[in-house]
């Protein structure tokens, strides 16, 4: 399995520090942000990565991180984002990289308190289809909420202003090579952004969306709020832990 790391898009919501650099550069207690999503992919033994990005702070990934030497890779892939039109968007520039692989595809402001280990095992035991992550949280109007008829997803709604569940689907999702094959189906949402959500939804309507819960914290980073809030727990407690596989 291939790993994606999508830390493109203006961060606009952490102006003015984002005049200035890329939010996925902003340090996130003793670290780089990009740091966290990495360390994630490479928690599962995936060595094989591509970090998109995009604005006018692109150079500053490579300076950084340079082969991921630091992860103890021997490589790092990069490829651009012109413009800024969704996650799903920007995860299309992945698809020569993935070359008919499975992908894991981790938002760049997103930091964990554990890992992904056993929801990666079984996805590759599935073997088709897609696995998403759910976590518990108090605003899950801010994030794609899961709607369950039992313990089965039935609809992932985009931030909807009355949530159906108290879940969110965090910034981790594994996908097979069909994924490539919606996108192009995607048309622009109502904020005019090719969404994720509709990406979920497709394998859902197909009868191919597994998903876990997330135990440990879980936050992004792309407000100052959840930035403070992701800063405080790592400083607390770290992140990424490696003695803890199989607590999804």
């Amino acid at each position: 399995m291939k790993g994606v790391i999508l830390a493109g898009g203006l961060g606009t919501r952490l102006l003015p520090l984002t005049r200035v650099t890329n939010k996925h550069l902003l340090p996130v207690y003793d670290k780089p942000m990009i740091f966290y999503p990495i360390q994630i992919l490479v928690n599962c033994g995936i060595t094989d990565i591509l970090v998109v990005t995009g604005g006018g702070n692109s150079g500053d990934f490579l300076r950084l991180l340079g082969n991921g030497k630091v992860f103890g890779l021997k490589h790092i892939n990069y490829t651009y984002q012109e413009g800024e039109q969704g996650i799903a968007d920007a995860l299309r520039l992945a698809e020569h990289f993935a070359d008919g692989q499975p992908i894991c595809v981790v938002l760049g402001d997103n930091v964990i308190e554990t890992n992904i280990v056993s929801a990666y095992q079984a996805f590759r035991k599935e073997g088709k289809g897609a696995h998403i992550i759910l976590k518990e949280v108090p605003d899950p109007e801010r994030f794609g909420v899961p709607v369950f008829d039992g313990d089965r997803i039935v609809a992932i709604e985009e931030k909807p202003k009355q949530p159906k569940s108290p879940y969110a689907v965090i910034g981790i999702y594994m996908y097979d090579a069909t994924v490539f094959d919606k996108i192009r189906k995607l048309r622009p949402s109502a904020r005019n952004e090719f969404e994720i959500t509709d990406i979920n939804n497709q394998y859902l309507a197909e009868g191919l969306l597994a998903y876990s819960t997330l135990n440990g914290w879980w936050t992004d980073a792309g407000t100052f709020e959840s930035l403070r809030r992701a800063t405080n727990l790592v400083a607390q407690g770290g992140a990424n832990k490696t003695d803890v596989a199989g607590t999804i």
